[in-house]
């Protein structure tokens, strides 16, 4: 890279083709003083993130790429300067104190630079080149919201596609399994069935096999025993069973005690059947039971999946939709479902105290769910492993329900959630809602999250937030008020 030091009235000429000077007065570069002209090689860095000193920069000739690191290490091109445009003004004016993005020489370019007192001089100076920079960063900004916005979104669907296969997996599998073990027993059962058919039944029998059959089909499972409890049951059962000559005895006694058989109700059968038929009478018993319980299992595993179902169409109502009622108890719940994964993965509990009433919202769109993940997820990333997070809701009398104030203050519906982890520092709380200010690693945090929150809370609901936070405890509330706001979406009074 080659540098030259040169007066910039010198360039008057050049500097009349470029967006920023083309309106600029020769006698007013007087001021700026001496710059540098560089000329780089195709390839060559001008700016490397968290490295070196900011400058303003203008092609002459040439083109330059700005290009951003990802956190695998990848490249994302942010935009492009080609002869006649300036750029490096964003980080003078946002007030950073490092270049932002990687920039290079797409090829041999020659290029003015300036200092930060240059830039400043500049600003002071010039006003119509104050005005183009101001537009570009304007633009800029603006662009990179956007795009800021569309990864916020990504990560979102991201997160929410990861948790989903890994919710749906589990009963998926369950599912899977118990049919294919079903299978087995339907086999088992048709082949016990013959044999039983083929000896004459009395009476007593046939009354003996339909209470037993009654019971086995009343429930999935009787009521939860103690591990020491379920053990001594099994162990007792199963050697009454091998005492009576019943085949498999170890294996049928923990399928029949699991829904609930004790040794009274089999009395019956060791009484009417004779040693082999009883054999056979229980094994067919412990299938059929086994039978019912593998049916359980794939009715539960379907809820599951229904259930996860109706979590995302809630979590995530079409934003062209009309306006709907939303029981915010069913929202939170259902975020709660969504994140179910990651939560499990470290092992954090979630205590919830959900006594707010009214608790119906007016909405539309995904607004409150995205309020709800992003203060869920932040508070399941900041809490260690077997740690909790409180969600409580609560109704707040606002300064007309005690006769003083305006009557168009009802009061709030509020929402607390709170984690355990390391807090957030004292010198960082003030900034949290701000748009692009995050302390997570470069590539895990678009620094967005919390400023959606913020805005969807003040501006869509007219509500407001706050926050506390020391080591150990860091509390978000939210607080909507009830009787909504003037775009009619809001908390609906019953």
């Amino acid at each position: 890279m080659n540098i030259q030091s040169v007066p910039l009235e010198e360039l008057a000429g050049s500097l009349g083709h470029t967006r920023p000077f083309a309106d600029v007065p020769a006698d007013a570069l007087q001021s700026i003083g001496i710059v540098e002209r560089v000329h780089a090689k195709a390839g060559t860095k001008l700016a490397d993130p968290g490295h070196g000193s900011l400058y303003y920069w203008l092609v002459l000739d040439g083109e330059c790429r700005a290009e951003r690191i990802e956190a695998d290490g990848s490249y994302t091109t942010v935009g492009t300067a080609q002869a006649g445009e300036a750029f490096g003004e964003t980080p003078f004016l946002t007030g950073k104190t490092h270049a932002t993005f990687l920039v290079t020489a797409v090829r041999d370019t020659d290029l003015l630079r300036f200092s930060a007192d240059q830039f400043w001089a500049l600003m002071a100076c010039c006003p119509d080149a104050r005005k183009v920079i101001l537009a570009d960063m304007s633009t800029r900004l603006s662009a990179y919201q956007a795009e800021a916005l569309h990864r916020e979104k990504l990560v979102s669907l991201g997160t929410l596609a990861a948790g989903l296969m890994h919710e749906l997996h589990n009963p998926g599998s369950a599912a899977k399994r118990a049919a294919s073990q079903l299978r087995e027993n339907l086999m088992k059962l048709q082949d016990l069935s013959l044999r039983s058919a083929s000896k004459p039944k009395t009476p007593d029998q046939m009354q003996c096999m339909h209470n037993l059959l009654k019971h086995a089909m009343k429930s999935c499972h009787a009521p939860a025993l103690s591990s020491i409890e379920q053990a001594d049951a099994e162990e007792k059962l199963a050697e009454w069973l091998q005492d009576a000559g019943v085949e498999n005895a170890f294996t049928i006694a923990p399928s029949l005690v699991e829904i609930g058989f004790e040794q009274e109700e089999l009395k019956c059968a060791r009484e009417y059947f004779d040693a082999s038929s009883f054999s056979d009478a229980l094994n067919w018993l412990e299938a059929l039971v086994s039978s019912v319980s593998l049916v359980c299992a794939i009715e539960e595993s379907i809820s599951r999946v229904s259930d996860l179902a109706m979590a995302v169409k809630k979590f995530a109502y079409d934003d062209r939709s009309p306006v709907k009622e939303l029981d915010v108890h069913d929202s939170l719940q259902s975020t709660i479902t969504i994140l179910g994964h990651k939560l499990r993965i470290k092992q954090i509990a979630v205590e919830k105290k959900f006594t707010a009433a009214p608790s119906v919202i007016q909405t539309r769109g995904s607004a409150l769910s995205q309020v709800w993940t992003n203060l869920i997820d932040n508070a399941a990333d900041a809490s260690p492993a077997q740690g909790q997070i409180e969600i409580a809701t609560w109704t707040e009398q606002g300064a007309s329900g005690n006769g003083a104030g305006p009557a168009s203050d009802p009061g709030w519906l509020a929402v607390s959630i709170t984690d355990h982890g390391p807090g957030i520092p004292a010198d960082v709380l003030p900034r949290i809602f701000e748009a692009f200010f995050t302390t997570k690693p470069q590539g895990s945090g678009t620094g967005l999250g919390l400023e959606i929150v913020h805005r969807i809370v003040t501006q869509k609901f007219g509500g407001k937030i706050d926050v506390e936070s020391h080591p150990g405890n860091t509390r978000f509330v939210v607080r909507l008020p009830l009787g909504g706001v003037s775009n009619g979406i809001g908390v609906k009074t019953k």
